[in-house]
């Protein structure tokens, strides 16, 4: 077997984010019992929001790490709950997208990889999108020498 080698750097959601979102889904499922006055469709409606809400939660209790860096390239989730390796030959680019609309902007880090693109955003990644941007770019040059 081939071992994957260490990564050097790797970031994840906030700890705290799958809790929240589980503590959300609570609270959507006592909401819909609490105004359920008779009609089943509140309480049906409630239950499946909070369903999906805790899928949610789920998926980053059980893949928390979102992206790895190392000499060989970058993992990636992929999926639900899988990872895919890009080899640094096959990354195309690694860029960092803002758009402002209505006074709020938004960051998006973007890793083309050739028939994929591999989007985060700050909350995926629980770092300033500018500082794993900067990260990303050092390795793949360090590779590169």
């Amino acid at each position: 077997m081939d071992p994957q080698p260490s990564p050097v750097r790797q970031w994840r959601v906030p700890r705290a984010l799958p809790v929240v979102k589980a503590l959300g889904a609570l609270a959507l499922i006592a909401l819909g019992l609490a105004l359920t006055d008779g009609d089943p469709v509140r309480p049906a409606l409630a239950g499946s929001l909070a369903a999906a809400l805790l899928a949610w939660a789920l998926r980053d209790f059980v893949a928390p790490v979102r992206l790895a860096v190392d000499p060989e390239g970058l993992t990636v989730i992929r999926g639900y709950a899988g990872r895919r390796r890009l080899p640094w030959a096959v990354v195309e680019a690694i860029r960092l997208d803002r758009r402002s609309r209505r006074g709020v902007t938004a960051e998006t880090l973007e890793i083309d990889a050739g028939e994929s693109l591999h989007l985060f955003g700050r909350r995926d990644l629980d770092a300033p999108l500018e500082e794993v941007a900067a990260t990303l770019t050092a390795a793949r040059a360090a590779a590169a020498r």
